[in-house]
């Protein structure tokens, strides 16, 4: 078996797929009407419109109702990510903070309320 990817069910298209290209720079790949996807290394992350869900699988998905997920991205340089996502008013739940298992690790909320956790390992 191979993981293929998440997928995130929104009401906010557009406004779900720019904060993930503001916050990775990759550009989403939109194969299908209300359908993207971003494409990071070993890893997809879906981003698709409820009115898919609700003309293939109605009622399967609820756009914006997650509250025990997160996202998780490692990068580089997670205080420069802080920094840029700040300044583009993003919600920051916890600034940057180091983690007592050693990785320095920020905690935002994208458009539909997930939470995404941005880290750096030690």
């Amino acid at each position: 078996m191979k993981f293929a990817s998440v997928r995130v069910v929104t009401q906010n298209f557009e406004g779900l797929i720019e904060f993930y290209q503001r916050l990775s720079g990759i550009e989403a790949v939109r194969p299908a009407d209300g359908f993207a996807e971003m494409r990071f290394e070993g890893a997809v992350l879906a981003i698709s419109s409820e009115h898919l869900i609700q003309r293939f699988n109605a009622g399967a998905a609820i756009a914006a109702a997650n509250q025990s997920a997160i996202l998780e991205f490692e990068v580089t340089d997670v205080d420069a990510v802080f920094e840029r996502m700040n300044a583009l008013g993003t919600p920051i739940v916890m600034p940057t903070t180091l983690m007592p298992w050693g990785n320095r690790s920020l905690l935002l909320r994208d458009p539909d309320g997930n939470l995404v956790n941005v880290f750096s390992r030690a």
